[in-house]
């Protein structure tokens, strides 16, 4: 029989009493996430969602077919959400805090399949508070709905093995349902890896009703697989980035800072070794979030290493929950061994002190340039809408990476350009097969008749750009420069 038929920490209990606090925390979950998401400007990978998003349907799948196909799904749902609520920040976040609350109720839904009441509310506060989820609750694009189809995937899972005797339509559910997460976002493939070590380890006499969901899953997502495979050198930027390194995989990829990361690590170890040793009837939830929390980092560490460039601290975002289950089992251990008879006040007492270690990162999240090292697009679009004069040209740096070309400042914010003269623009975005716009470089551009434009400039103005300096060798004085926060903006006038 298997292990987890019937776990001696989680007797029967209501429907009620699991959909109560479960619903409670996804609500608080997502409100927390909401709170000030809308304050961040606009970065360089959430303006690749909102100007996908934005195209009409035959140039979304024009794009898709050269470039971001395993993006497909997430693009064709904002694209049907901002033709309904607009593309503001507010707006196309929305969704990621919706899944957080998603995310944070199905993880107390799986963990009461375990373990008691409070270990499953502990399990929701805690991934409530970590970095990682405040984080993807303010970002434009999937992680966050990717994290919450794991969590649900693997409450069907459990559901299925745990009837023993499952109708052969659930597992094609759950093969289904597998593939979608897989379509959603393409690493979640490796949940089929964190599914398979429980199975094995827990559920073994279930291997084969699983594999065949499993099949059914590898093969619906094949597609999505080989488009990932064709389309994988618009990932090769990470083979410059060295992001395979201890500070991201033990702090940055879901505690966010050093105190957060010592307090969590130091309970995730207390975890392991008194699941393993005290409270064996804990086990099979430890099997579920160790191996969920480090299987897949192991795979992209080392296919990163061995195969091709594959790791980036978001990537793992869906491994957040299990960072969260394994805090609470830690709690939870610290307050059998040290304090039973105050077991509630002491885990209370740890819970305040991770909101403590949490909250100056919460915070910072929501600063104005919280994004990508200090975004400052939505500022630059503002200084232009109340500064320029209509009928002046503007021209952006074209020595920049495309996630960070100030010219996307143009594309999230339309209104605040209205009287200025785009006159580097050659074809726009949405009328290629690619993310971006393509621009003339400056030398090509006639500015016979241009009496004065604004250069706008990614830098701190310390010293003069190439395009300012080919402007002042053509007639131009610089009459103004602002810097904004990393970007500089520079108004000339023909002399």
């Amino acid at each position: 029989m298997s292990v987890l038929t019937a776990p001696r920490s989680a007797p029967p209990v209501s429907r009620i009493s699991i959909e109560r606090p479960a619903l409670l925390l996804g609500l608080v979950g997502a409100t927390v996430g909401f709170a000030g998401s809308w304050i961040p400007s606009y970065w360089g990978d959430e303006a690749a969602s909102v100007m996908s998003a934005t195209r009409s349907l035959p140039s979304l799948l024009s794009e898709l077919a050269t470039i971001d196909g395993v993006h497909g799904l997430y693009y064709g749902f904002l694209h049907v959400w901002v033709s309904v609520f607009g593309t503001s920040e507010l707006s196309t976040r929305l969704p990621s805090a919706i899944a957080v609350g998603f995310m944070v109720a199905g993880t107390v839904v799986l963990v009461r399949m375990f373990a008691n009441k409070r270990v499953a509310i502990l399990a929701g506060v805690v991934l409530i508070l970590l970095p990682r989820t405040t984080s993807m609750a303010t970002e434009a694009r999937s992680y966050a709905l990717g994290a919450a189809a794991a969590v649900w995937v693997t409450v069907l899972l459990i559901q299925l093995l745990r009837r023993r005797f499952a109708a052969p339509a659930g597992w094609v559910a759950y093969g289904i349902a597998m593939a979608a997460s897989v379509y959603l976002f393409l690493y979640l493939g490796l949940l089929l890896a964190v599914h398979a070590v429980v199975v094995v380890v827990v559920y073994r006499s279930q291997l084969r009703l699983w594999a065949r969901g499993a099949v059914t899953a590898i093969v619906l997502s094949a597609p999505i697989a080989w488009v990932g495979y064709l389309e994988r050198a618009q990932i090769g930027f990470l083979a410059r980035r060295n992001y395979a390194n201890a500070p991201n995989v033990l702090t940055n990829q879901w505690f966010g800072s050093t105190p957060v990361a010592v307090f969590c690590w130091a309970l995730i170890v207390i975890a392991v070794v008194c699941v393993s040793l005290r409270l064996r009837h804990r086990y099979p939830l430890l099997v579920l979030s160790l191996a969920w929390l480090v299987l897949p980092t192991v795979v992209l560490l080392v296919g990163n290493a061995t195969v091709s460039p594959m790791y980036n601290v978001r990537y793992l975002t869906f491994s957040t929950p299990a960072a969260a289950i394994l805090i609470a089992l830690g709690i939870d251990a610290v307050t059998r061994v040290l304090a039973p008879r105050l077991r509630i006040p002491l885990a209370a007492a740890l819970v305040l002190l991770l909101v403590v270690f949490c909250t100056p990162e919460y915070l910072a999240q929501r600063g104005q340039f919280a994004k990508d090292g200090g975004s400052d697009l939505r500022q630059v679009a503002e200084y232009i809408g109340v500064n320029a004069t209509p009928g002046e040209a503007i021209v952006f740096d074209q020595t920049t990476k495309p996630s960070r070309d100030p010219r996307l400042a143009l594309r999230l914010y339309p209104t605040k350009f209205s009287a200025v003269d785009d006159v580097g623009l050659v074809t726009p975005f949405d009328d290629t097969s690619g993310l971006w716009d393509v621009t003339a470089p400056l030398v090509d551009i006639d500015l016979s008749s241009i009496p004065s434009l604004w250069a706008v400039e990614l830098g701190h103005g310390s010293t003069v750009p190439p395009d300012v300096l080919y402007l002042q060798t053509h007639g131009y004085a610089v009459d103004s420069a602002t810097l904004i926060h990393r970007t500089t903006m520079y108004h000339l006038i023909r002399e």
